[in-house]
């Protein structure tokens, strides 16, 4: 809808942004999805859990925040990947593909090092809504 103010979007799936931003944005028909960490419903930081853990909870993350937005995985436009370490590259591809399915949208992945508090991957996205 152009000319609408943005929507904030923070599912009560996802922990209470740790700043002041949303979890998501929606505006002229995209919803605009923060950076989601491995940070659990309750706020348990998975900072200590494996790769293949943390990714899961990020795209749970990011699944929440689409939904709430009123779209989901198969609207998705655009997704930004942060890994700490490029080696956890192919793990990660291999989740994102069984979560996403038929969804192919455009995609980058940004070797970072140290992620905030120690996380191995951050996720951020643009779908339609």
């Amino acid at each position: 809808m152009a000319g609408d103010l943005p929507r904030s979007v923070n599912p009560g799936a996802n922990a209470k942004p740790g700043g002041h931003y949303s979890h998501g944005t929606v505006a002229n028909g995209f919803v605009f999805v923060s950076g989601q960490l491995p940070i659990a419903r309750d706020g348990t930081k998975l900072n200590g859990a494996s790769f293949a853990d943390q990714a899961r909870q990020v795209l749970a993350n990011v699944q929440a925040v689409l939904e709430a937005a009123g779209s989901g995985v198969d609207r998705l436009v655009q997704v930004r990947v942060y890994v700490d370490d490029v080696a956890n590259w192919p793990e990660f591809n291999t989740i994102y593909a069984q979560w996403a399915g038929a969804s192919r949208p455009s995609r980058a992945v940004v070797p970072t090092g140290a992620l905030h508090y120690g996380f191995k991957i951050e996720v951020e996205a643009v779908a339609a809504v």
